[in-house]
Formats: C-alpha cells, structure tokens, sequence
C-alpha cells in the first residue's frame, strides 16, 4: 500500500523536524506555559518529548516531559533558527546548483554527494570539504555579526 503524502504535510514536518534540538516553548491546553529542547515528536499524534523543561511561573525543572499532542495548543522556537537554505544558496553560487542538495527533513545539505553541511558544521574530507568547510565559517561569522549588531528575538507569534 502507497501513502501519499501531500507537499503541506511533507513542508509541515520539515519545520517541525527543523525545531528539534533547540528550545521551544509550548502552550499546554490548561494554559500552562512549558519551554525546553524539543528532542522528539510523534509525527501522527504531535506528541513531544522535551528535555530541562521549565514551567512558566514555577521553579519546577523536569529532566524529561512527554506532552500528549492532544495537550498541545501552541509551540513555537524560542531560538532563531539556522537558515539552511541561505547557507545552500551561497554554497549553490559558488559550487553550482547541481551539487547542492537542501535536505530539510535532515537538517542538512548534501554537496556532491559526498560533504554533509549542517547548523553543526561540515562532515567530509578532502579539498571539496575544506572549500565548503571555509565557505560555512564565512557564512556563519557573517551571521553572527548580524545577530551582534541587530539582535536576535524569539519567534514567538
């Protein structure tokens, strides 16, 4: 049996996959306000699994908190995230779009098949890895001077 699965399904998870390992904060159905590292979610239920979870307005700090996706009535990044896709264009421009791949649901770009670039840093060896590797610590020295300059606010809607 084939599912199919539609473009806003396929772009909605992609994001949702993108929130992991950075902090976010939930709005809980009893009103609660919950924030901590999204390590996992159940892609059918949108149940999460949060690591130091802070409870607004308490001094409680849980280890581990898994949310039912049923509780869940907001979640937003409490992080800016990590542009993936204006670190695969500048790659794209100088290495050509043909050898770069943006892998959204991974989290990474894949150049030339064989160089995995993530928010990390870059995976591979050799002199195409160590192009990419100098173009990553360009574009994020660059980000980071932005951030400096301008500041960063959560994405809190």
């Amino acid at each position: 049996m084939v599912v199919s699965v539609s473009v806003a399904e396929r772009k909605f998870m992609a994001e949702l996959t993108s929130l992991l390992d950075t902090i976010v904060s939930v709005r809980t159905a009893d009103g609660r306000t919950i924030t901590g590292r999204l390590v996992g979610f159940h892609p059918a239920t949108l149940s999460i699994c949060l690591w130091e979870a802070r409870v607004e307005g308490t001094d409680t700090v849980i280890p581990k908190l898994f949310l039912n996706g049923a509780k869940v009535v907001e979640l937003w990044s409490a992080e800016k995230p990590f542009p993936l896709r204006s670190l695969r264009d500048r790659l794209a421009s100088a290495l050509g779009y043909e050898h770069v791949v943006l892998r959204e649901e991974e989290g990474a770009i894949i150049v030339a098949g064989r160089v995995k670039v993530s928010k990390e840093g870059v995976e591979g060896r050799g002199p195409l890895a160590e192009r990419v590797r100098k173009i990553y610590e360009e574009f994020v020295k660059e980000l980071r001077a932005k951030e400096a300059k301008g500041g960063s606010g959560s994405g809190r809607p």
